[in-house]
C-alpha cells in the first residue's frame, strides 16, 4: 500500500473542531510512553495546572486521572483558548517537571468531542477504572491520581461501591 499524505495524523488533525462549551474526553501521553507521571512531584504538576486551568475558566475539568505513561480528562472548554492551545498550556506548563525526570510530552493528542445527547458516565468509568484495569491498583484500594469534581462526584462515586469499583465492571471492560 503507498503511502498518502492526505491520510494519518495531519488528516486527523484538520477536522478538528474545537467548541466553547462542549464536552471533550482528552488522552495525550509521554514521549515513547515511558513511565513516571505518576511520580509524585510529577502527578502533582499535572494535577495542579489542570486544576489552574478550571480556576482560570480555560476549561472546568469533570474528572481526570494520571496514569504512568498518560492522562485521560473529560473537560467542558471554556471559551478562553481553542482545545490545542489548552493541550499546549498544560503540557508546557508541566514539562520542567516531566524534564527533571527524564520525561517528555508526545506530539499531539487524542480528542473525542461528546455529542450532547450522548451519556456521560462511560467516560467517568473509563477514567477512574483505567488503573484497576491496567491491574496499577487493587480493588479495594483508590487510586490516588484520579480526580473528580465536586459536582460530579455527588452523582458518580455514589454509583460505586464505596467509592471504589465493583469487581464485575473490571472483567467486562476490554
Amino acid at each position: 500500500m503507498a503511502f498518502e499524505p492526505s491520510k494519518g495524523y495531519q488528516a486527523l488533525r484538520r477536522g478538528r473542531f474545537s467548541e466553547a462549551g462542549a464536552l471533550y474526553f482528552l488522552t495525550f501521553c509521554t514521549a515513547g510512553r515511558n513511565m513516571g507521571l505518576t511520580e509524585v512531584t510529577i502527578a502533582h504538576a499535572v494535577q495542579q495546572e489542570w486544576r489552574a486551568m478550571s480556576l482560570g475558566g480555560v476549561w472546568i475539568l469533570r474528572c481526570g486521572t494520571v496514569m504512568p505513561d498518560h492522562v485521560h480528562l473529560l473537560v467542558e472548554l471554556g471559551a478562553k483558548l481553542p482545545l490545542s492551545r489548552t493541550i499546549a498550556r498544560l503540557k508546557a506548563r508541566t514539562a520542567a517537571s516531566l524534564r527533571k525526570a527524564g520525561l517528555s510530552w508526545q506530539a499531539g493528542y487524542y480528542d473525542h468531542r461528546v455529542r450532547p445527547q450522548e451519556d456521560i458516565l462511560p467516560y467517568f468509568l473509563y477514567t477512574y477504572l483505567n488503573p484497576y484495569r491496567a491491574k496499577l491498583v487493587r480493588v479495594g484500594t483508590e487510586w490516588p491520581w484520579f480526580t473528580c469534581e465536586s459536582a460530579d462526584r455527588k452523582w458518580f462515586l455514589p454509583m460505586l461501591d464505596h467509592g471504589l469499583p465493583e469487581p464485575a465492571w473490571l472483567a467486562d471492560l476490554p
